[in-house]
């Protein structure tokens, strides 16, 4: 049990000391901001805004922030247009109605 920990602690320091930067931006950024940026940016084809929203949280953050980003999206639609969030998903989508 002590050798996993010690072993965690390692693995943590070392992302830590590791970590890229300058230490210009003191500011961490949470799932959502990320999320936010990374769907607007790749809307907006910027593969630089792509990197570095990518780069703010892991990759599982990132994916849960732009699951949920979606979710409130199709729903925040779906309201809008009186339909249910299945059509509106699959019109987005380009699907076929079900």
């Amino acid at each position: 049990m002590l050798g996993r920990v010690r072993k965690f602690c390692a693995r943590l320091l070392h992302a830590v000391r590791a970590a890229p930067g300058d230490g210009r931006d003191k500011r961490t950024h949470n799932l959502f901001e990320a999320a936010a940026a990374y769907v607007s940016a790749c809307a907006e084809d910027d593969q630089a805004r792509i990197d570095e929203a990518a780069g703010w949280v892991s990759p599982e953050a990132l994916s849960f922030g732009v699951n949920e980003l979606a979710c409130r999206a199709v729903i925040a639609l779906a309201r809008e247009r009186d339909e249910s969030p299945g059509t509106v998903a699959r019109a987005l989508l380009g699907l076929p109605a079900a």
